[in-house]
């Protein structure tokens, strides 16, 4: 009988450290037409490389911009299957609240992959606090 929790207890112990082994990235944008493109092609990279990898995209300022709706990268291809493409994958992408009341932006500007956080730098604060590594292209 104790073979057998010790066992169990072992099999937990395992499972647990490799969960805990999971890379997990926030991306911070906030300048969409100068970073965008190059996070959505290192996202890509990250997971062709990673693909447990938990990552989350907190854009602010204008780094919200490639997440509205009609947005277009400087070659005017359009974002939005990209982000679905990789939001498909796991993804998440956050967009700062504070910055659509002061850029008087709404909620429906913007494509439906985009999840809303109160304010983007405080979100950066505690996904980092959480253990997320910080990459800013």
């Amino acid at each position: 009988m104790k073979f057998h929790t010790m066992l169990a207890a072992t099999v937990l112990s395992l499972a647990s450290l490799a969960a805990a082994a999971q890379d997990k990235v926030v991306y911070h944008v906030n300048d969409a037409q100068a970073h965008a493109l190059a996070t959505l092609r290192n996202i890509r990279n990250h997971l062709d490389t990673d693909p447990t990898a938990q990552i989350t995209v907190v854009t602010h300022a204008q780094g919200v911009d490639f997440l509205m709706e009609g947005a277009k990268d400087r070659n005017n291809v359009p974002f939005d299957a990209t982000v679905s493409a990789l939001k498909n994958l796991g993804v998440k992408f956050e967009v700062c609240e504070i910055t659509l009341k002061n850029r008087s932006l709404k909620r429906e500007q913007f494509i439906q992959e985009a999840d809303f956080t109160p304010s983007g730098v405080v979100r950066l604060t505690k996904l980092q606090i959480q253990g997320h590594a910080y990459i800013k292209p």
